[in-house]
């Protein structure tokens, strides 16, 4: 699937992933491939992205808040303090603070 992750500030995160996790108001979820449509408001927490590999992706100076999972290479922790996440089609926003 796709996600994406925006700021105010600029786009975070832009890649395909095999699944990702999130702080929701009653607990964190994990989103996998073919989820069915979903809107849900995110609280203060990790969004933690699973990607195949970090081979494609550069984590350059725009990507300065995205850290590398310290047990696993191919998982990267982003902290938010809300969020709004809207998902169809194997397409996933997060707007984020």
């Amino acid at each position: 699937m796709f996600l994406e992750i925006v700021t105010p500030e600029a786009i975070l995160f832009s890649s395909e992933v095999d699944l990702f996790s999130a702080p929701g108001n009653d607990g964190e979820f994990q989103i996998l491939n073919n989820h069915a449509p979903i809107v849900a408001i995110l609280k203060e927490g990790e969004i933690k992205i699973h990607v195949h590999s970090q081979k494609h992706l550069v984590l350059d100076d725009l990507h300065g808040k995205l850290e590398v999972h310290a047990d696993d290479d191919n998982v990267l922790i982003l902290k938010i303090k809300s969020g709004t996440l809207e998902l169809s089609e194997n397409k996933a926003i997060i707007l984020a603070d």
